[in-house]
């Protein structure tokens, strides 16, 4: 965890962020929100805030811009590898694995950006989408089994890093910092 312009990181303690994930700045991450291994949240020149049970899986990058935040809302995962900067993600989303999402671009809730996909700047999807391609367009709507397939993947990983809690596996602990499991 770092602090960057005397801007801190502000982690709920009910959250989990991996070892080797870095935090950098004004970043705001809600109860039971995750950072995984080697994510890269780095809120350097504008906020960042992950909402409730939101995850961002390993090697994500999430950034800014100059006066420009990203934004991500309740109950959403961000895939594997997939990069996210300056834009707005609305609640219950799935992001899926390298998927880039560019400066002003907003995603409506209840929606999925398919693994791969590059949404292009400033671009507006609505509600319920399936978002693919590069560049990223609508293909249809969700269905509600979709929908509810996003609410699960984020409290599947909310189980995860409770489980890693419990057994005090490389978690951060606000004013503690990093805890390891001590060797049996």
């Amino acid at each position: 965890m770092n602090d960057f312009s005397l801007m801190k990181p502000e982690i709920h303690p009910r959250s989990f962020v991996a070892e080797q994930a870095v935090v950098l700045g004004k970043v705001v991450l809600q109860e039971g929100a995750s950072i995984w291994f080697n994510a890269v949240v780095r809120a350097d020149l504008a906020e960042i805030i992950i909402g409730r049970n939101s995850n961002v899986q390993d090697n994500c990058i999430i950034h800014v811009e100059s006066g420009a935040g990203t934004y991500i809302g309740e109950g959403v995962t961000i895939g594997h590898g997939a990069i996210l900067h300056a834009c707005r993600v609305g609640d219950n989303c799935l992001i899926g694995m390298g998927a880039i999402i560019l400066d002003g671009a907003s995603i409506g809730p209840n929606s999925i950006v398919a693994a791969g996909s590059v949404v292009p700047p400033g671009k507006t999807y609505p509600e319920g989408s399936l978002i693919l391609g590069a560049p990223a367009t609508v293909r249809r709507a969700l269905t509600p089994e979709e929908i509810q397939q996003n609410k699960a993947s984020a409290h599947r990983y909310r189980r995860y890093w409770e489980i890693y809690q419990k057994q005090g596996i490389y978690l951060f602990r606000p004013g503690e910092g990093i805890i390891r499991k001590k060797s049996d």
